[in-house]
């Protein structure tokens, strides 16, 4: 299986939490892989949006579980320059705006925000690239066409914000400048923590970006996989979280954050199953279509086999 190093799966990679009934070989990617074109692997982690659009163009080769070990809000990922005067959400209208990926899980979310704010996503000059030249290992076109109003480039987004061609940009990781002092860049929002704080008190979920996937030769071999394997990252998930909340000492103020983040969200802020995230999956099956990057409006039933 191939994953990332996602925090809460290192139990599982050092063995503190260990597979019952059946054996795991679990590899560290540096993105994310392909399931479906590797031989060698059973299953790994899968962008829920290439999922999803496998779903509903009827190919059922690959098996999901409810299992998000990729999440995150996206009002943090809307930049400008620190010198603009944008500074809200519904100021982008007919804006240039440039993005790491047209229809990835994360950019489908930030674009969702657009629209919930009024914005018509038809009436902005996308431009998709990379957020630093030379950045290769992802696909950032899709198997879907681009709208008439998206254009590729193979320059770096940072630079062209920096540079004044895009009004913002929208990328899930911050360019290395956006670390220091004297960085050109800011974000959109003031307080994007509060806007993010709203958000989830308004749909009650945090987006979920990528998901477990099995291929479904593996999973006609040993029908009990997916819950196995579900709930072996579940028990991962749990021990990293009584971890964290024994060591708190990452980063400076863990502590405070992780106390914060259990009064605000409960004892979970990333549950793993159907019914903890059907209000999720949902609204992600009709923004997929609604931003014309599925031709038809799946419904979340036909998502999941489990």
């Amino acid at each position: 299986m191939g994953l990332r190093d996602w925090d809460h799966l290192v139990p599982v990679a050092t063995g503190e939490v260990r597979p019952e009934g059946f054996e795991l070989d679990l590899e560290s990617r540096a993105v994310t892989p392909d399931v479906l074109s590797e031989p060698g692997l059973d299953g790994g982690e899968t962008s829920f949006s290439r999922y999803v659009l496998g779903r509903a163009a009827g190919d059922d080769r690959l098996v999901g579980l409810p299992v998000f070990v990729m999440r995150g809000f996206r009002h943090r990922c809307v930049l400008v320059r620190r010198d603009s005067e944008l500074t809200s959400l519904e100021e982008l209208k007919g804006a240039r705006i440039g993005l790491t990926g047209w229809p990835d899980s994360g950019n489908t979310w930030t674009r969702a925000l657009l629209r919930a704010a009024g914005v018509d996503i038809r009436g902005i000059e996308w431009t998709v690239g990379p957020l630093v030249a030379g950045e290769t290992g992802k696909d950032r076109v899709g198997p879907v066409p681009f709208p008439d109003n998206v254009s590729l480039t193979g320059d770096g987004l940072a630079e062209g914000l920096a540079e004044g061609r895009y009004d913002a940009i929208m990328t899930p990781f911050m360019p290395d400048e956006f670390f220091t002092p004297d960085s050109r860049f800011r974000h959109l929002l003031p307080d994007h923590r509060a806007a993010e704080l709203a958000y989830y008190r308004e749909t009650g979920f945090v987006p979920g970006i990528h998901l477990v996937t099995l291929k479904r030769e593996a999973v006609e071999r040993d029908p009990g996989l997916p819950q196995a394997v579900q709930n072996l990252l579940e028990r991962s998930k749990r021990h990293w979280l009584a971890r964290r909340r024994l060591l708190a000492d990452t980063t400076p103020w863990l502590l405070a954050d992780l106390t914060e983040t259990a009064r605000t969200f409960g004892p979970d802020w990333m549950p793993y199953g159907v019914a903890p995230n059907a209000a999720m999956i949902a609204a992600f099956c009709e923004e997929l279509h609604a931003q014309g990057i599925s031709n038809r409006r799946i419904r979340p039933e036909e998502v999941f086999d489990i």
